[in-house]
């Protein structure tokens, strides 16, 4: 059975940020958040009856406005017009804390809660999805990326292992002509100690 619904609503970077979500950690999650905003005081409960409209719209999407600003709260919001002066006096005047009452004489509209429950289930698939997606083309391009590495390292083992075959052929050959060339010298010195004695001879 699909969950109720809440608007949890915080302010990352140069955006407050607005979600219809089940519970604060779906917010979380779908903030992408890598700590807990509640606990830390950053993230709330909103019962805004504009921002509830607009998340209860689109249950289950990141909703975005400028910072410190009371604009509509959309999947595309531009930056604040002024990231230098007027941001933090805005952002100041709207801590004084959100409208707590304006809901309270609202019925409830079952049918639309159960409508807005199921949206948002549809839109976490969705996002389950295209994380799934995302993950899967990161795999295959890690996959592809050892491949190409596998590819040059065995390719770098074949030249090595090459060049020592080439390497132990050419030290064989240089050993065996070291051998020649002292033969070739011991048979010098002898035959030229023979026939050195036979000039000796010679001359008498």
């Amino acid at each position: 059975m699909a969950r109720k619904l809440k608007t949890y609503q915080t302010s990352l970077g140069f955006f407050d940020l607005a979600i219809a979500a089940p519970s604060m950690k779906a917010a979380l999650e779908a903030w992408g958040a890598d700590s807990n905003l509640f606990h830390q005081g950053a993230a709330k409960e909103c019962d805004d009856p504009d921002v509830v409209a607009a998340t209860m719209a689109k249950p289950g999407v990141v909703l975005r406005r400028p910072v410190g600003t009371d604009r509509p709260f959309s999947e595309h919001a531009e930056l604040p017009p002024d990231l230098g002066g007027g941001g933090p006096k805005k952002a100041a005047r709207k801590s004084k804390g959100p409208k707590t009452k304006k809901l309270s004489s609202r019925p409830v509209d079952k049918a639309a809660e159960r409508k807005a429950a199921l949206a948002y289930e549809r839109e976490r698939s969705r996002r389950e999805l295209e994380r799934a997606k995302e993950e899967a083309a990161r795999q295959k391009e890690r996959e592809r990326r050892q491949q190409a590495l596998d590819k040059a390292q065995a390719a770098l083992d074949k030249a090595e292992q090459e060049h020592a075959k080439r390497a132990a052929v050419i030290r064989a050959e240089l050993e065996a002509l070291e051998k020649r060339s002292q033969t070739e010298q011991a048979r010098w010195d002898k035959e030229k100690e023979r026939l050195e004695a036979a000039l000796r001879r010679a001359r008498g």
